[in-house]
C-alpha cells in the first residue's frame, strides 16, 4: 500500500530542476525521443553548446529525472574507438508531490481492487463504456485531432510507417498490478478517442512491449504506405 504523497524535500528538490525553462526543453526533448540521446544531440535541439547541454543534463540525471547509460555511437567500435559516450533516457521513475498530502493513486488501487473482485463483468464494463467516453471527449477537445488527444492523456505518440506507438502509459504505476485491468482500459480509451477524430477508421489493438503503452494504433494515413509491423518500422517520425 502506497503512502500519502507529500511535498518531500527530495522530491520537490527534483522537480525544482524543470523549473528553469533551458533544463526543461533538455528534459522534453529527451523524454520524446526513441532513443538515447548524446550530449551534441541535446545541445543541437536547444540551441545551446554542447559544455552547457551536458552541464543541465547531468543536473537532471543527479535529480532521477533522467537516467544514464554510456556507450559508443554506431560505426565507432575496436581500438582506437575511443571511449564510450554518455547517452540520457527518460526515466522509468515517478516523482510526484501534494501540497498538503493527497493520495490519489491509494484511490486508484482501491476502486481498481474492487473492479477485480465484481465477478458478473458489470463493472468491468462500465469502466470500458467510461473509457470509451473519455477517449471521445479528448478528442472532441482536441478538435478531432487524434494524436493531440494522444498528447492530451499523457501517451507520447510517435508515428511509424502506417501506425502510431504510444511510447508512455499514464497509468504504468496501476499497470504493473494490474495489467489485465488497465490494458483494456486503455484499448478502450483509445477506441474512443478514435471515433471522435478526422481518422475513424483507424484501428487500436493490444500489443504490450516494455516502457510503452500496451496499445499500438494502425492507419495508412499516418505514412505514405502501412507496414505490416509498427513495432518493426524503419521509418519513424518524431511527434512534437
Amino acid at each position: 500500500m502506497s503512502t500519502p504523497r507529500s511535498a518531500t524535500p527530495a522530491a520537490l528538490a527534483a522537480l525544482s530542476n524543470l523549473d528553469d525553462p533551458l533544463r526543461r526543453t533538455l528534459y522534453e526533448y529527451v523524454s520524446e525521443s526513441d532513443a538515447p540521446v548524446s550530449r551534441e544531440q541535446g545541445a543541437a535541439a536547444a540551441g545551446i553548446s554542447r559544455t552547457l547541454a551536458a552541464y543541465h543534463l547531468d543536473k537532471l540525471a543527479e535529480a532521477e529525472l533522467v537516467r544514464v547509460s554510456y556507450h559508443r555511437p554506431p560505426g565507432r567500435s575496436g581500438p582506437g574507438a575511443g571511449r564510450p559516450a554518455k547517452f540520457y533516457a527518460r526515466a522509468t521513475k515517478e516523482l510526484s508531490v501534494s501540497v498538503p498530502p493527497r493520495d490519489y493513486e491509494l484511490l486508484a488501487r482501491l476502486l481498481v481492487s474492487s473492479i477485480e473482485r465484481d465477478t458478473s463483468g458489470a463493472v468491468r464494463e462500465a469502466v470500458h463504456e467510461t473509457a470509451h467516453d473519455a477517449g471521445r471527449s479528448a478528442t472532441t477537445a482536441a478538435g478531432g485531432d487524434l494524436l493531440a488527444a494522444l498528447r492530451s492523456c499523457g501517451y507520447l505518440p510517435r508515428v511509424g510507417d502506417g501506425c502510431v506507438n504510444l511510447r508512455n502509459c499514464p497509468f504504468r504505476v496501476l499497470a504493473q498490478d494490474h495489467q489485465d485491468l488497465v490494458c483494456g482500459l486503455n484499448l478502450h480509451l483509445i477506441e474512443g478517442a478514435i471515433t471522435a477524430s478526422t481518422q475513424p477508421d483507424a484501428h487500436a489493438e493490444l500489443d504490450p512491449q516494455p516502457d510503452q503503452c500496451c496499445v499500438v494504433v494502425h492507419h495508412t494515413g499516418f505514412a505514405a504506405a502501412a507496414a505490416t509491423s509498427c513495432r518493426d518500422s524503419t521509418v519513424d517520425k518524431d511527434v512534437r
